[in-house]
């Protein structure tokens, strides 16, 4: 079982370094947009980004999973699911291209950005043709070319941002136009795939394709639905400076999110593949328990130092400029709300072994209603705290549901004793910061210690069993030792 997991974790490790690195160079993007563009610029480029993020949905509709799932088949599979995709694309493409003045006065930006829904609709073709290609990548594990791909892109994508907006003064024009070229780029590097396909539908697995694929539309509909809907309702309840400030720091919610996203990509083809295994159960569930402990962690020490890193300066200039600063107290509470969002991805594994994806729709439409629901009696009272808020308690229902059902599908003994054990070293920790107020000295030794503590207490609480913590000593053995030969 140790074996498997150190596999899931190589794979992670892999996914999760072309992720990081291309995640933290998009990211770089976000302290540069917030000391070239004003708040509301940069929340219009939010709010259409968000359309871009939802219709991505509508242009994919699950046929990526729907050809991992079905991957045993791939001769002919894949060219049914790519040319499905290419076709429905061009379509839709072709509808909003049509009239883009129309879409940008519905979507709340104003018909004088109309040209932007133009670049939308190219920039989500293009990475559509990507979709297949990118989860065959995933099924076959070439991490390597998967990695390769995405970081060119996305190096691509920042150079040319900085191009247009400082040097050419593109203002947020140049946003759309890095993207276009990158999501270009990156399309043509994967263009080995098109050369060898043939173009043909092979009607009794594309069927199947769909059959498995179409639930998961609305499901991801409404997932996206939790993720991006909080920035229009922005935008209609309060103004674009609020959405501009808020996604600047809902932004830095990237440290959880990326750790989230590595372990997605691996997770998937990882539990895929062991799903009839005996000790396939108890696998996920330990997979799930070492997630909860490390992730925790983290939230803890992001939360503790998010302001810190904010307004670190770098040759005299904060990373995030003064005038998103009233923002900052949302980035823990999204640090949370990712969490939860891990937590349930790793309850997804039931649902997608026992090809039930359709339970995924009322998982989904579950959490998008929540998010609507609370983003809009929470946003006029607490302005952009609210989503944030919205947010997390949209990941707490989607997991809470998924966990439920899973249950009844394919049941997974979860080890809550541990993750119980979790939790009350958590809030003991924590009490603290609850109930006392604080000096600048105090709170630096307070977060410092508590980092510390954790592990210690975690470790010694008996949340490892004797051969696991045998296997810690080992490793921190081998990492001391390596570090005393490169000293000599």
């Amino acid at each position: 079982m140790f074996k498997d997991i150190q596999v899931l974790g190589k794979e992670s490790l892999i996914y999760g370094l072309s992720t990081v690195i291309a995640r933290l160079l998009n990211f770089i993007l976000m302290p540069f947009y917030t000391h070239y563009l004003a708040p509301g610029e940069y929340g219009i480029i939010a709010a259409v980004y968000s359309y871009i993020a939802f219709l991505n949905i509508i242009y994919h509709y699950g046929m990526d999973q729907a050809y991992m799932r079905h991957f045993e088949e791939k001769e002919k599979a894949f060219p049914s699911s790519f040319v499905c995709l290419i076709l429905s694309s061009a379509l839709f493409s072709g509808a909003l291209a049509l009239n883009p003045v129309f879409f940008a006065k519905i979507s709340g930006i104003g018909g004088e950005y109309s040209k932007f829904m133009l670049y939308s609709a190219a920039i989500l073709f293009l990475d559509t043709l990507t979709v297949i290609p990118f989860a065959d990548l995933r099924m076959r594990h070439k991490a390597f070319y998967f990695a390769n791909v995405k970081i060119m892109g996305i190096v691509l994508n920042v150079i040319l941002n900085v191009m247009f907006i400082k040097y050419m003064d593109k203002g947020i024009e140049g946003v759309f136009l890095a993207n276009l070229a990158s999501s270009a780029v990156s399309a043509a590097m994967l263009s080995n795939y098109f050369a060898d396909i043939k173009f043909k539908i092979y009607p009794d697995v594309l069927k199947k394709l769909l059959h498995f694929a179409l639930p998961l539309l609305p499901a991801g509909l409404s997932s996206m639905a939790i993720q991006v809907i909080d920035r229009p309702l922005l935008l209609f309840l309060a103004d674009k400076t609020s959405v501009g400030i808020y996604q600047a720091n809902y932004r830095l919610g990237i440290f959880v999110m990326l750790l989230v996203v590595m372990f997605d990509q691996a997770w998937r083809p990882f539990f895929i593949e062991r799903a009839d295994r005996t000790d396939a159960k108890r696998i996920f569930a330990r997979v799930f328990s070492y997630f909860a402990v490390i992730l925790v962690w983290i939230v803890l020490a992001l939360s503790f130092f998010i302001s810190d890193i904010a307004k670190f300066e770098i040759r005299n200039t904060p990373l995030i400029h003064p005038g998103y600063w009233s923002g900052i107290g949302i980035a823990p509470v999204v640090f949370v709300a990712y969490l939860f969002n891990g937590f349930y991805i790793n309850f997804l594994a039931p649902v997608i072994i026992s090809k039930r994806t359709g339970f995924l729709f009322v998982i989904s439409i579950a959490g998008a209603a929540v998010s609507v629901i609370s983003n809009l009696i929470l946003i006029p009272v607490l302005n952009i705290y609210g989503s944030a808020i919205s947010t997390l308690l949209s990941y707490v229902t989607m997991a809470s549901l998924a966990y439920l059902a899973g249950r009844k599908l394919y049941s997974i003994p979860y080890e809550f004793k541990r993750i119980f054990k979790i939790v009350v070293i958590t809030f003991v920790l924590l009490t603290p910061v609850l109930f006392l107020e604080l000096n600048a000295g105090a709170w630096s030794l307070y977060r410092t210690g508590v980092l510390t503590i954790y592990p210690f207490l975690i470790f010694f609480s008996g949340f490892f069993d004797d051969r696991e913590k045998e296997q810690i000593r080992s490793l921190l053995r081998i990492i001391s030792s390596a570090g005393v030969r490169r000293r000599i």
